[in-house]
């Protein structure tokens, strides 16, 4: 796509700029520029990696991926989450797709949940589809529903017609 003989051709001021612009290449600026922009947004970024030695307190939440190494205490919501083998996550894990190698104490919910042999998950899931590998340990419910993901939202709403509820009558 890009020659090293065109980012090193001589232009001292005006050719300076240029390289900046990593789709601004002089000759074939046209095609392989829009090419490059059609193709740019459905490329799928790589996944967020949190390396084996960071500890994260705190909710994390993105459309994308992330894959956990280290440990994290807090809710977690992602596209695709893939838990590492020396992972640990204590709270609730919302995704599409859940790839459990490690450690996960608290509710799972997601379309896709797979448990690997090395999987250690105390707490309930709650999916569309699930595996599970013989090797894996869990304590807790299995649930399945039609829409997993958004399943929480329901909760409240039980919660709320309560709330006038006849108790300041008796008092």
């Amino acid at each position: 796509m890009f020659s090293k003989s065109k980012i090193n051709e001589p232009g001292p001021s005006t050719d300076a700029a240029k390289p900046a612009a990593p789709a601004a290449p002089a000759p074939a600026a046209s095609k392989p520029q829009s090419e490059f922009k059609a193709s740019a947004p459905k490329a799928k970024p790589p996944a967020s990696l949190l390396s084996a030695d960071l500890h994260i307190t705190g909710n994390m939440k993105t459309t994308g991926d992330i894959q956990v190494e280290g440990t994290v205490e807090g809710d977690i919501r992602a596209h695709l989450l893939t838990i590492g083998e020396s992972a640990t996550i204590k709270g609730e894990v919302v995704a599409d797709d859940v790839v459990i190698n490690g450690r996960i104490v608290g509710r799972v919910r997601g379309l896709k949940v797979r448990l690997t042999s090395t999987a250690r998950v105390e707490g309930d899931i709650i999916h569309k589809t699930i595996a599970i590998e013989s090797g894996a340990h869990f304590e807790g419910s299995v649930q399945r529903q039609d829409d997993p993901l958004n399943a929480g939202g329901a909760k409240p709403k039980p919660q709320h017609q309560p709330a006038p509820a006849p108790q300041p009558n008796n008092g």
